[in-house]
């Protein structure tokens, strides 16, 4: 009889979680979240400042990597936010539409980061393995509807599972262990069957980010391929220099979410803290880090981020 009363009862919210056992020192752990938080706001959108005033960046590389910081602003302003709620306000309910809502941007805007990450691959393997081709192919015109095809790719894809978490009955713990709605935490919380969601989530990440993740690996073994056949050093060098960007957010990037995916799949005896802590990793680095890697890498770049801040 206790079953049936328990399916029968309906949360309307989700109880999101801060660090685990750290609840007397959220007001010391709010002020790195609220560091990271200006540093990715103000860095991605210098970045697309001076590309956007900057005629001689209006380049293929310099477009797509606008459009990365696109990207991590939109995941910044989807995940900071509730994050400093528990952090400074002890604000931990979060509505199920507003949590789905959450869950919805936060997954596809991943997706089309992938996205935008594959195509920067591209960029990079045109240049160095084809350079004679590269104007014809990464036309000016043709870059922005490469950009509609990652936006309408991630946003179909991860778009089916809000709506299927939409129809559960969620009768079972509401609280989360992360500070943000994932759809792999937030389907385990309904009292339905969930095997449709968790077949179809782990389609979506192989299609998106599996499928990305191996096409650039193959992009950079035939970049390095071609690399290796440079006679000169200074040309090779040269060569690899202009991915080790590129490289690094891949890296990062990737890591961490393969990582938190293997944890939420596999590890159910995983600590807490490990689980809070990747999934940090996974949403808060990358838009803190990637404006500094590309800026710190970038010639160009850097040279007119220093000449807007000496003006």
């Amino acid at each position: 009889m206790s079953s049936v009363n328990e399916t029968k009862f309906q949360f309307a919210v989700f109880l999101l979680t801060g660090q685990h056992r750290q609840e007397v020192s959220h007001l010391w752990i709010s002020i790195p979240f609220c560091f990271m938080y200006v540093i990715s706001i103000v860095g991605n959108s210098v970045i697309l400042f001076i590309i956007k005033t900057d005629p001689t960046l209006h380049e293929p590389m310099y477009i797509f990597l606008s459009m990365l910081a696109v990207t991590e602003l939109g995941i910044s302003i989807a995940t900071i936010p509730t994050i400093l709620g528990i952090y400074l306000f002890n604000s931990r309910e979060i509505s199920l539409d507003a949590c789905f809502a959450q869950l919805f941007f936060i997954h596809s805007l991943q997706c089309i980061e992938s996205s935008v990450l594959l195509l920067m691959s591209f960029d990079r393997f045109i240049a160095i393995c084809n350079p004679l081709r590269y104007a014809s192919i990464l036309t000016l015109p043709r870059i922005p509807k490469m950009g509609l095809v990652c936006v309408v790719r991630g946003m179909a894809i991860i778009l089916p599972l809000p709506l299927f978490l939409h129809r559960f009955q969620y009768c079972r713990s509401n609280v989360l262990s992360h500070s943000n709605c994932l759809h792999q935490e937030v389907m385990k919380m309904a009292c339905s069957d969930i095997s449709v969601n968790s077949i179809y989530g782990l389609f979506a990440k192989l299609l998106t980010m599996g499928l990305d993740s191996l096409l650039i690996f193959l992009s950079y073994m035939m970049i390095l391929k071609k690399v290796l056949n440079i006679v000169s050093q200074a040309e090779c060098l040269r060569a690899l220099n202009t991915c080790v960007s590129h490289l690094c957010t891949v890296l990062l990037f990737y890591t961490s979410e393969i990582g938190l995916s293997v944890i939420h799949r596999f590890g159910r005896r995983s600590s807490p803290f490990l689980q809070i802590l990747l999934g940090y990793i996974s949403l808060l680095v990358p838009p803190l880090i990637n404006p500094i890697v590309y800026s710190l890498k970038s010639k160009h770049l850097r040279v007119r981020i220093i000449r807007v801040f000496i003006r």
